[in-house]
């Protein structure tokens, strides 16, 4: 057996993956599934529609691989965290839709928390602030609006998943419902100190334990593939399997991934660091005996806005022709583009900001909105960097990057010019994938042990910064007058 298959679960697409033993890649495959927006504020997913694109796209690279199950050591799952998914034991259908992370609709319960004066015993116990973005808040909405959906929640009959725990569920034939610790901490039910659901947290959401997945170490074997007839052996929520596929193994080391959204996280080790500065403490993962913890910081929309001026702005036909359209002006013309659209996280943490466009005039072009909306990616990731830096006291010396927008040149060039510091893209972009791969192979011998595979991790191109310090000064300092025109858009 000489592959590990990897299920990169997305907010936007289902991708498989195959790894052979060096974690080159052998084959992908990939299919978008359909995004619901029932209301403004509201984003929702097909549970049933995410479970047969994963088990589709496996099957696909498999086949492009030419390999069949038996070549395969184990599956290793990473997936988009705080999406809630609740489900009826006995018929395996999803209550609805799932609710996915970027939705806003429990706004107003998570200001009611807040006014409840929740805030430090939620951040305590979870290592977060109260905000609609975790599941908990999804998973009440749920019981409290699907017709019958608490009384049988209370009486056994449904479970509650993120994502991880859903597809696991289905290739297990309905016969195993467990997690991990990266994705149990992104609930705001679970104890980041003590390693178990909360039953004070339970309480407060009116959520009954009985709904909850088992949580098991992030690397080890939780049930055989009833179709595939493979070991599933590894969870990472996907920040938390990038920031292992990136080998930031040793405190202080950073990755930033640039998917739907962005993600910042820090290795901070065996214990977990309080923020001071609207950053999440967070379980990074747990291999042996010990949880181990990171900073990050959470930014809703990246990639998300180039797929917004595809297909809500029309000005571009695929993803990949934002580079070339942005390199059309030699700067953004003093345009900017702030992508609340899902509100403002870290470290703002601004549930009613919305987008915003400042600075048009008549000479904006097409060319200065997508060069305004490729820098606000960047902006953002600056403004969470500062807070990491002054939480952490610690100075960056590198940023290891990865996700889709990280294959723009254009953009890390201006992300390495924005920090001062060197932008190192790895010689795999895969890397969320590639650490649920690592996960998953190290709980069955596949690779021996952490050392052997962090020596695979190659550099593939470094960013160096280039700009003077005056102008990225005013840079940002007109961003931050941007981020300001956005905040507190819509009343609360």
């Amino acid at each position: 057996m000489k592959y590990i298959l990897a299920f990169d679960a997305g907010t936007t697409s289902s991708r498989a993956i195959v790894f052979d033993h060096s974690g080159a890649i052998r084959a992908t495959a990939q299919k978008e599934f359909k995004q619901y927006f029932p209301q403004p504020g509201w984003v929702e997913h097909d549970a049933n529609e995410i479970w047969s694109t994963q088990y589709g796209v496996a099957t696909e690279a498999m086949a492009a691989a030419n390999l069949n199950p038996k070549d395969f050591a184990a599956i290793g799952i990473t997936n988009q965290r705080e999406t809630a998914v609740v489900w009826n034991r006995e018929t395996g259908e999803p209550v609805g839709h799932a609710i996915v992370w970027q939705d806003r609709r429990t706004a107003a319960f998570c200001d009611q928390m807040k006014r409840d004066g929740l805030e430090q015993l939620i951040k305590r116990k979870t290592g977060l602030v109260i905000d609609a973005y975790f599941s908990g808040s999804k998973v009440r909405w749920i019981l409290d609006n699907v017709h019958g959906a608490r009384a049988d929640a209370e009486n056994g009959k449904l479970a509650f998943g993120t994502i991880d725990s859903w597809l696991i569920w289905k290739l297990s034939g309905g016969k195993t419902h467990v997690t991990d610790p990266s994705n149990a901490s992104r609930t705001m039910l679970y104890n980041i100190r003590t390693g178990e659901w909360d039953d004070e947290l339970l309480d407060l959401l009116k959520i009954p334990r009985q709904m909850l997945p088992q949580v098991m170490k992030s690397s080890e074997v939780y049930c055989r593939s009833e179709n595939l007839d493979i070991p599933v052996a590894g969870i990472g929520g996907d920040q938390q399997a990038a920031l292992f596929g990136q080998a930031c193994v040793k405190p202080g080391m950073v990755k930033n991934t640039y998917g739907t959204g962005c993600f910042m996280l820090m290795n901070t080790g065996t214990e977990p660091v309080e923020s001071k500065n609207n950053l999440l403490s967070t379980v990074a993962w747990k291999i042996g005996k010990d949880l181990e913890y990171a900073l990050e910081g959470s930014i809703f929309i990246a990639g998300a806005v180039v797929q917004w001026l595809r297909d809500g702005l029309g000005i571009i036909r695929n993803s990949s022709d934002v580079e070339e359209l942005a390199a059309s002006v030699q700067d953004n013309g003093g345009v900017y583009l702030v992508p609340a659209f899902a509100g403002l996280g870290a470290p703002h943490w601004d549930q009613y900001a919305r987008g915003s466009i400042s600075g048009l005039t008549r000479g904006t072009t097409a060319g200065h909105i997508a060069r305004a909306a490729l820098e606000g990616i960047a902006f953002q990731v600056a403004d969470v960097l500062s807070a990491m830096e002054a939480d952490s006291k610690i100075k960056l010396t590198e940023l290891r990057v990865d996700g889709g927008a990280s294959a723009n040149d254009m953009l890390m060039q201006f992300q390495a010019d924005l920090l001062d510091v060197p932008v190192i893209r790895p010689a795999i972009l895969e890397t969320t994938a590639l650490g649920a791969a690592y996960l998953a192979g190290l709980a069955v011998g596949f690779w021996r042990d952490e050392a052997e595979i962090f020596a695979q991790w190659r550099v593939g191109q470094t960013f160096e910064p280039a700009m003077k310090p005056d102008v990225r000064e005013k840079l940002r300092a007109t961003w931050d007058k941007a981020v300001s025109r956005a905040k507190s858009w819509e009343d609360a």
